[in-house]
């Protein structure tokens, strides 16, 4: 099973991939809880060189409340992780799919929750 949604945009720069994901995700009422640059840290922590690699931790929050209130500890899988990296020919943009994520928890309601951020999350990727 695949776990994440992915797309290679091939005509845009990573800060405008960025700039386009993060329009996205506020289309599709998302915000952006955490942000990292992996790259930068690699390269502070290991003093390594890695291409561009950013990790946006995307939240809904209407969402997220529905899925805490089925599962109080499903926080510890929140947010929904949305990566930029550069790749042989373009950026990758990679969307967790929830419902792979959370397949290992017997709880069918939560696993509509999973579907409807699903749903949003492959439109925010087709949309970048």
């Amino acid at each position: 099973m695949a776990y994440t949604i992915d797309r290679l945009i091939t005509d845009a720069d990573f800060e405008t991939v960025d700039a386009r994901v993060r329009k996205a995700l506020v289309d599709a009422g998302f915000g952006v809880l955490t942000e990292i640059d992996v790259a930068a840290t690699m390269k502070k922590k290991l003093d390594v060189d890695m291409a561009s690699y950013r990790i946006l931790g995307a939240c809904n929050p209407k969402l997220a409340y529905g899925a805490i209130g089925l599962e109080p500890r499903i926080g510890a899988m929140l947010p929904c992780n949305v990566i930029l990296r550069t790749v042989v020919g373009g950026i990758e943009i990679s969307a967790i799919d929830p419902v792979a994520s959370m397949a290992a928890i017997d709880n069918p309601e939560l696993i509509a929750v999973a579907g409807k951020v699903r749903e949003l999350l492959e439109g925010v990727v087709a949309a970048a």
